[in-house]
């Protein structure tokens, strides 16, 4: 999905479950799903990349950027929205892993952009199997994982 921007009834479809599983997800930890976070949801959704806050603002500017920094706060507290510090003057925001899926990131320390990436399935098993060993020599128990690969672009 990501990369891609959505749209259709396909689309419409999975954007309403979306909704409900994060109205759920939210309601479960004592938040409403308001119109407001829902427009920031669609958005990212429907760029199909992570999105600064100025990015977000500039693509639905209905959203006050003031309220949407709050609304983007407690999604990322809910574990709706992920935030990835890229290293640059903003943070960048997506859709949390339960949400869009496993994957990692190439971050461009030049230019700010991030790509996604997904590994084929050998390599996230020895990838897991790498980072459970190093865990349990140290006694540290890991939930899950992300690689953020920070470097230069093919453009930079």
């Amino acid at each position: 999905m990501t990369g891609q921007p959505r749209q259709g009834a396909e689309d419409r479809d999975f954007l309403a479950e979306l909704h409900a599983q994060i109205g759920g997800r939210l309601a479960q930890q004592g938040h409403r799903y308001t119109s407001g976070r829902q427009e920031l949801v669609e958005t990212l959704v429907l760029t199909g990349q992570p999105m600064t806050l100025p990015d977000i603002v500039e693509a639905h500017p209905k959203l006050a950027q003031s309220s949407a920094y709050r609304n983007l706060d407690i999604l990322v507290r809910c574990g709706v929205i992920r935030r990835i510090n890229a290293g640059g003057d903003h943070a960048y925001f997506e859709l949390a892993e339960p949400l869009l899926g496993h994957h990692h990131h190439l971050i461009c320390i030049s230019c700010g952009s991030i790509e996604d990436i997904h590994f084929d399935s050998e390599i996230e098993r020895l990838v897991d199997e790498s980072l459970n060993e190093i865990s349990a020599r140290t006694g540290f128990t890991p939930t899950t994982h992300s690689l953020d690969l920070h470097g230069h672009c093919a453009d930079c």
